[in-house]
């Protein structure tokens, strides 16, 4: 029971980085129908500057509070990051908005491909660490077996999982009750009669773009802090999980895409402790195709209603 009970702890973990990452999915598909690829990428690329940040905050100015360094990672992380992803948005997606449904598809995974060889030449490719900006130690006990197994809940556990609740909070408030999000949901259903009706179609989209990438910046600090190392390999492999949360969860739902991020972190971490490390990404894909066969629209999804 308490082996079961650390596994939940860690899969909770690891499914609210993920949740993190499918919001940004799931924001971009629901409004421009458009898969965007490249999003793993940017997650990464938005690693890599949280942890340039940390250096010249610890090491070059010489500040070793953790609270300024996380506050420091998070704001300049989600602006460069947001820059980035509106660049990207701008060059890379707009011309193609109107054109065959498989251009803005290839030239996401242009995109995707260009970021990862930036950063593998920039950076080199090794595995580039980060001191742990949390002590080891510094942990909470639950409960200790007969076996002397301890269940402990880290505080780096803790500022994840509150950090991704209060982002899904203020994310579908933003979505749900603000002049922006009502400009997101009327693009969502009709593109074309939003833009009659006076809204500016180019800059919802360029906000939505740049709404994603800081969530995946929040996802790139929060990488860090769990795992203390980024690759320029760790985008593709994360974003397609992601991905897969947020098609789990039912694709154009923010809470959905945090739920399918959570089951997914749940069935990784399982499967991997109880069963096998190496198939543990088989378990995740197999689950996402036994829920699609029977609902195709995702746990939280809405049925597509064609347009005639």
């Amino acid at each position: 029971m308490e082996y079961f009970l650390q596994q939940l702890i860690n899969g909770i973990t690891l499914g609210s980085i993920y949740g993190l990452i499918a919001i940004g999915y799931t924001m971009v598909f629901g409004i421009i129908g458009m898969v965007n690829f490249s999003h793993g990428d940017v997650f990464m690329v938005s690693a890599f500057i949280a942890l340039i940040a940390f250096l010249v905050v610890s090491v070059w100015l010489g500040i070793g509070s953790v609270a300024i360094a996380l506050i420091v990672m998070l704001v300049v992380g989600m602006v460069l990051t947001g820059l980035w992803s509106w660049t990207i948005e701008k060059l890379a997606y707009r011309p193609l908005r109107g054109s065959f449904r498989l251009a803005p598809l290839i030239s996401a995974i242009g995109v995707s491909l260009v970021l990862s060889n930036f950063i593998q030449v920039a950076q080199d490719p090794r595995n580039k660490p980060i001191p742990p900006l949390f002590d080891p130690n510094d942990v909470i006990p639950i409960t200790t077996g007969a076996d002397g197994f301890a269940v402990v809940l880290a505080y780096k556990q803790i500022v994840i999982v509150l950090v991704t609740a209060v982002l899904l909070g203020i994310f579908w408030y933003v979505v749900q009750k603000t002049p922006l999000g009502r400009a997101q949901r009327a693009c969502e259903q009709d593109r074309k009669m939003a833009a009659l009706l006076g809204i500016n179609v180019d800059r919802t989209v360029s906000a939505t773009f740049v709404m994603g990438a800081a969530l995946a910046a929040v996802a790139g600090v929060m990488y860090l802090m769990q795992y203390g190392v980024i690759s320029y390999q760790d985008g593709f492999i994360p974003g397609i999980k992601a991905f897969t949360a947020a098609v789990l969860g039912g694709i154009g739902s923010l809470p959905g895409a945090v739920i399918g991020g959570l089951l997914i972190g749940l069935i990784e971490t399982f499967f991997s402790g109880y069963f096998s490390l190496a198939y543990k990404d088989v378990a995740a894909f197999s689950i996402l195709a036994i829920v699609l066969i029977f609902m195709p629209q995702g746990l939280l999804g809405r049925p597509e209603v064609e347009k005639v």
